[in-house]
């Protein structure tokens, strides 16, 4: 075999077509070495690298643009006001949102969950109503509706999933109830690498008027997400796995639904008038952005957005998918290690145990040694 050529016979290898190292170029971190060796950076689920573009976006602004927003009549104000609205509108477009004002920012996936719990579960869920989730969700998109139901008396249900890490959709449907208020479901499960077909979903949650809220978190590195195809109600979604700063995440609600929902946080700017006897609250989204923003991360979420488009989402999907087949084909036939999470459709997030080892002293062991060069007699 020619060098570039690979097993279809195409010249240009998948790591010739996607760039890997000039993308690899772009992380400074990765340039390091770490006991000697190149560091191999592996945890992404849990949080993603910076690219440079990031980093000098965030540099920038605090060195020449950096003041308050919305409220200042100076220059600088009206600069950095310019630029966090800016990247509003770049995110709008990123998840194929109507409206600018659909998108609230807030500190991550899990305040976002949150918000909704508070503002659109307390008006909406009552003692004996019942909240859908599955079995694959992360805690994040768990807890807070335990904490719903506890303060209302409603109903947390479960919808099971299979062997492969599967969502048993029958099931799911069968779990639709009149007393169903919402669904609370992940896009990509972040330890099965599961991708949910949540466009289906929300036909079946709508059916019954059943409102669905989607965490994105881990779905927005790997997949284009348009949420107006998708139909969802909401979306929620965190920098820092998209390789933004960490601090910041994104709400996408239907106008609509935004509009209806009272303030989850009062203070500053989130107001239209205040005296001691009432307050007016703001518009939408500036309803739910009580206080000084995260101004930076805003700027620095743009300009990772940005780093992303210019990539192609299509094109990572696609040089992700080969990866993946490659890596499960190879895991497969290890001796002793079980994958986890099998799914058909399914993200670049790989889970497997070794027979006879804990966890915790593989993910030392890995840490610690290098991977070593095994000689093959021929």
């Amino acid at each position: 075999m020619r060098p570039n050529q690979d097993k279809t016979g195409d010249e240009r290898s998948p790591s010739h077509q996607f760039e890997v190292a000039r993308i690899r170029e772009a992380f400074p971190i990765l340039k390091q070495q770490v006991r000697g060796k190149p560091l191999v950076y592996l945890d992404n689920a849990a949080s993603a690298q910076k690219p440079q573009v990031v980093i000098d976006t965030l540099s920038q602004f605090y060195a020449t643009s950096y003041a308050n927003i919305h409220r200042g009549i100076h220059w600088l104000s009206e600069r950095a006001t310019e630029a966090y609205e800016s990247a509003r509108a770049d995110i709008q477009r990123f998840l194929g949102a109507a409206e600018a004002s659909e998108i609230v920012f807030v500190r991550g996936t899990t305040e976002a969950i949150n918000l909704v719990a508070q503002t659109y579960g307390r008006t909406h869920v009552r003692a004996g109503d019942e909240i859908l989730i599955s079995t694959m969700e992360h805690h994040s998109n768990i807890v807070p509706w335990q904490m719903l139901c506890e303060a209302t008396g409603a109903v947390l249900r479960v919808a099971p999933i299979n062997d492969g890490g599967e969502l048993l959709l029958d099931e799911f449907e069968k779990l639709l109830t009149p007393r169903t208020k919402l669904v609370a479901i992940a896009h990509v499960s972040n330890v099965l690498g599961t991708i949910n077909p949540i466009r289906r979903i929300v036909e079946l949650a709508h059916r019954h008027d059943v409102p669905v809220f989607v965490d994105g978190a881990q779905a927005v590195p790997h997949l284009a997400v348009d949420v107006q195809a998708l139909d969802c109600d909401f979306y929620a979604f965190s920098g820092h796995k998209l390789f933004g700063p960490t601090g910041i995440g994104v709400l996408y609600g239907k106008a609509a639904l935004l509009e209806a929902m009272p303030p989850y946080q009062g203070g500053g700017h989130m107001i239209q008038s205040v005296t001691f006897e009432k307050t007016t609250y703001n518009k939408v989204p500036d309803r739910f952005e009580a206080g000084t923003p995260h101004i930076a991360g805003v700027v620095g979420l743009g300009a990772a957005v940005a780093f992303v488009r210019a990539i192609g989402l299509e094109a990572i999907t696609a040089y992700e998918r080969k990866l993946l087949a490659y890596a499960m084909d190879r895991a497969s036939k290890i001796a002793g290690v079980r994958l986890i999470g099998t799914a058909k459709e399914k993200a670049g997030v790989i889970s497997f145990v070794v027979d006879g080892v804990h966890p915790h002293d593989l993910g030392t062991f890995l840490d610690k040694f290098a991977p070593v060069t095994i000689a093959h007699n021929h």
